[in-house]
C-alpha cells in the first residue's frame, strides 16, 4: 500500500474512533493532519481571542518544516495507537 493509502486509511479509522480522544490527542492529530495535507501553516495567528481557534494554530505551528511525507508517517503511527487505545466502530 502506498503512504498515501495508509494516511487516508489513517484518517478514516481516526473518524470511527469509539470515544473521542483527549484534547492533547485531538490537537496531534489534527496538527499531523494539517502538516500532511498542507504543509507549514499558511495563515495568520488567530490571536487569543479565539482559543480553539489559536489551540489548533500553535499545534499545527509546531510541525513548521516537517515534510508532508514525515507528517504523513507520523499521523499513521498516532492513529494506529489511538485506534489500539479506543477501538474502532465497525
Amino acid at each position: 500500500m502506498s503512504l498515501q493509502a495508509d494516511f487516508q486509511k489513517a484518517a478514516d479509522n481516526v473518524r470511527k474512533l469509539k470515544a473521542k480522544p483527549t484534547d492533547d490527542e485531538m490537537s496531534e492529530l489534527y496538527s499531523l493532519y494539517k502538516q500532511s495535507l498542507v504543509g507549514d501553516v499558511n495563515k495568520a495567528d488567530p490571536g487569543a481571542s479565539d482559543a480553539v481557534a489559536k489551540a489548533k494554530w500553535d499545534a499545527w505551528n509546531k510541525k513548521k518544516g516537517m515534510s508532508k511525507d514525515d507528517a504523513m508517517k507520523a499521523y499513521i503511527a498516532k492513529s494506529k495507537e489511538m485506534v489500539a487505545k479506543y477501538g474502532v466502530a465497525s
